[in-house]
């Protein structure tokens, strides 16, 4: 006599539902760091230029602007707001020679602003021969 019914086994079943709940959490997670890379590359902390055909000789005169947007002429400070009180310290450092190298040394994180009114301040000086301080980028580096 025979006790089992006529089934020769159970069927076997895979359930989905954890796999279905891996793979998009996976797929979240992969959605989200491929975001904040993106964002990351944005940040700019530091200017950097290669070494190249740089002049090595120290410039005659150097205006140095600080995060905070404070200007100084050699190692004068400039003691005043706006473009003229920039324009009579450069003019009191540099005499009547326009024709003298400057260099602009502005830290990274000053606002352009206040870079360009440096500059328009040289230009309306007469100066002619400007460049921008940079710190040398590493042999190899991709930036």
């Amino acid at each position: 006599m025979r006790i089992s019914n006529d089934r020769r086994g159970d069927d076997f079943e895979i359930n989905v539902i954890p796999l279905i709940d891996v793979l998009l959490t996976l797929l979240m997670f992969f959605v989200l760091t491929s975001t904040f890379v993106q964002h990351s590359r944005l940040q700019v902390t530091l200017p950097k230029a290669s070494a190249q055909d740089r002049d090595m000789n120290a410039p005659a005169l150097t205006i140095m602007i600080d995060r905070d947007g404070r200007f100084y002429v050699g190692s004068d400070e400039v003691m005043g707001e706006g473009i003229e009180p920039l324009k009579q310290t450069i003019a009191r450092n540099a005499g009547d020679d326009r024709d003298r190298p400057v260099t602009i040394r502005a830290d990274a994180m000053t606002p352009n602003q206040d870079v360009v009114t440096a500059m328009d301040a040289l230009g309306q000086l007469g100066f002619t021969k400007l460049s921008i301080a940079t710190t040398p980028s590493k042999p190899g580096a991709d930036q």
